[in-house]
């Protein structure tokens, strides 16, 4: 046979072999890749995960998310309501084991093999109905049959009677958002639920957490939450930014009202119903928790946690404490605890913020030496647990301590006395009357505001947002616009327990003006064991009053130009120790940028759509004298 031939025919075959390689094959000889029914392998698994929608009575169904330690008898129930996605919520990893797949703040409880639920409320993720922004309760500011309580009501009913692993006691906890619900759930609360736990929680949105703080509006945050929250049922869509610095972003727009608007979210209810309400009206103190829950009877056993640094909700815990704790029924029900964490820190970590240091984990010494002793006491009948009324984080020399009161905290027979420290002439501060001294004056200009933190400000995974609380003061210290007064090195240990006042008498050159007081510990100019500590400045606390508030929160004034005015700054609560050799610092600015909208000071009826020719320099000057002694009023502990 021929070359050719042989050729010829080794074309013939591969053509044929090639047609066969590529002839389509029906898709009904293909098996199907998925099966009509997948059972995940479980058998190493030490709990078991159900996902229910719970019906409520006005028919709408809750997604519900349910996690059965194996060979549960008799568990009781921890209930957690969230907005934040409850199946991811109890899936913080892929293990077999409950408590690793639970939150933090869940660890004890799974290790004790408790019965942990997750519901998303109403209207978020997979549950049905409407959302609404911390629903009120139901009356004149909610017209339907519904509410939160309604619906803890009906889920704990339903858990009761569907879980026959369950003892039948329930307690609720939760932090932020969710200790806003594990609140709302005591109302007219459900025979089952036993304790609420509520970490960080909203109780007013106006005075102190979350969108305002004594009237000014907190931009950061506020805004990116909103967004988050209403834009869509799951919040899946992302606070978009085309910046690294946060600052400059902000600095884009002169208002919070135009910034809402150039993100796109100037439509979403919550934030129609924020910038129509910029002072404190009865639409902020109808929904003021401390106020509400002080007229109603302590619905169960309550143990409020709350975070001495906590960046977003640090006012609620402790005016709800102080409101309810005056009732006659909280005598043994009511409990304070003030850790010395960030809004998220007794949940997760307690044992620094920053380069402040706690001694140790704070958090997980909490929730293993008292929440779980307090929920097993509740839930399972074990010992009373030996817990003060307050217990409170003394910051300065790292120690739990237990009082009987608070924000006056005293223990062993002491004694708390307000004592102001003046402002005083060349930056001094002291216990001394001013005398004489004067005035110091700066020019605030809303076009080169005050950074909050130093720039740049970022966001995502380099965000310092938990810590800015704790950040050095130092880069602020020393700008024209910001006024610092200082003591002399303390030759001993100086002992603050309660809530600092800051009492400014001060003139703007403008109708309306910004007020920022913060009250810093100065370490030693050198620490040769933790360099980094040389000289720090560490905000104890700090706080802000929008000035046309300065009367009445409710009803807004200009500020007459030149005219001296008392300003009572109202700072957060503080347990703390200045040790010896530090000193006690005050800095006053007028910006705290972009943390809190700029004040234009010039006064309009509605700041949140201020122009930018209403955004003016003012100069500010804050007295210091016999006839004007500005002060800060410290809480010291005799």
């Amino acid at each position: 046979m021929s070359l050719r031939h042989i050729a010829a025919m080794t074309v013939s075959v591969l053509l044929s072999i090639s047609a066969l390689v590529m002839a389509p094959i029906a898709r009904a000889d293909l098996p199907d890749e998925i099966p009509a029914k997948f059972t995940p392998k479980t058998d190493t698994f030490d709990y078991a995960r159900r996902s229910v929608m719970i019906p409520m009575r006005d028919g709408v169904k809750l997604n519900t998310v349910i996690l059965i330690p194996k060979g549960a008898q008799g568990a009781p129930i921890i209930l957690n309501r969230t907005p934040y996605n409850a199946t991811k919520k109890l899936s913080r990893s892929d293990s077999p084991n409950l408590a690793d797949v639970v939150p933090h703040f869940l660890d004890t409880a799974a290790e004790a093999r408790f019965i942990i639920v997750s519901q998303d409320v109403r209207g978020k993720y997979k549950s049905e109905g409407s959302y609404v922004m911390t629903r009120p309760v139901i009356g004149q500011m909610n017209g339907s049959d519904t509410d939160h309580a309604t619906d803890t009501y009906d889920t704990i009913d339903w858990l009761v009677k569907n879980l026959p692993e369950s003892n039948g006691r329930v307690a609720m906890m939760g932090g932020s958002y969710e200790g806003f619900t594990s609140l709302m759930g005591t109302l007219n609360p459900h025979p089952a639920l036993k304790v609420s736990i509520p970490f960080a929680p909203m109780v007013d949105g106006w005075m102190g957490d979350d969108w305002f703080q004594n009237g000014a509006f907190r931009q950061t945050g506020t805004l990116e939450f909103i967004y988050g929250q209403q834009a869509t049922r799951s919040s899946d869509e992302s606070w978009w930014t085309g910046q690294r610095d946060e600052y400059a972003e902000f600095m884009q727009q002169w208002s919070a009202g135009d910034m809402a608007k150039a993100k796109g979210i100037e439509g979403l209810g919550f934030w129609k119903l924020v910038s129509a309400h910029p002072a404190y009206d009865h639409y902020w103190s109808d929904q003021a928790l401390d106020k509400y829950f002080a007229r109603q009877p302590i619905g169960v056993p309550m143990m409020i946690v709350s975070g001495l640094f906590d960046q977003e909700d640090i006012y609620g815990g402790p005016a709800l404490y102080r409101a309810l704790a005056s009732r006659p029924d909280a005598a043994g029900r009511l409990f304070l605890v003030m850790g010395p964490w960030n809004h998220g820190g007794g949940r997760r970590f307690g044992g620094d913020i920053g380069p402040i240091r706690f001694g140790g984990d704070t958090a997980v010494t909490f929730r293993r030496q008292v929440l779980q002793p307090f929920l097993e006491h509740y839930l399972l009948d074990g010992p009373k647990p030996d817990l003060a009324p307050a217990t409170i984080f003394q910051t300065g020399t790292n120690r739990w301590q237990n009082f009987t009161t608070w924000p006056i905290g005293c223990a062993n027979g002491c004694a708390v006395k307000n004592r102001p420290y003046f402002l005083q002439a060349r930056g001094g501060l002291g216990p001394l009357n001013p005398g004489n001294a004067g005035s110091d004056s700066y020019t605030s200009d809303p076009a080169k505001p005050v950074p909050y933190i130093p720039r740049p400000i970022p966001t995502g995974e380099e965000s310092r947002w938990g810590e800015w609380l704790l950040i050095d003061q130092r880069f602020v210290d020393g700008r024209p616009d910001v006024l610092t007064y200082v003591t002399d090195r303390l030759t001993a240990a100086l002992t603050i327990s309660g809530e600092p006042i800051a009492r400014l008498f001060a003139a703007t050159s403008g109708t309306d003006a910004d007020w920022v007081v913060k009250l810093i510990d100065v370490w030693p100019d050198q620490d040769i064991n933790r360099p980094v500590m040389g000289g720090y400045q560490q905000m104890i606390a700090a706080s802000i009053l929008r000035g046309r508030y300065r009367e009445d929160f409710a009803n807004p004034k200009p500020l007459t130009p030149g005219k001296v005015l008392e300003f009572n700054v109202r700072l957060p609560h503080a347990n703390h120790v200045f040790l010896p050799g530090h000193k006690i610092m005050v800095q006053i600015q007028s910006t705290w940028f972009p943390l809190y909208d700029r004040n234009p000071q010039t006064y309009v009826e509605n700041i949140f759509f201020a122009k930018p020719k209403d955004y003016v320099t003012a100069v500010q000057t804050i007295h210091h004298s016999n006839s004007y002694p500005s002060a800060v009023e410290l809480p010291i502990v005799n």
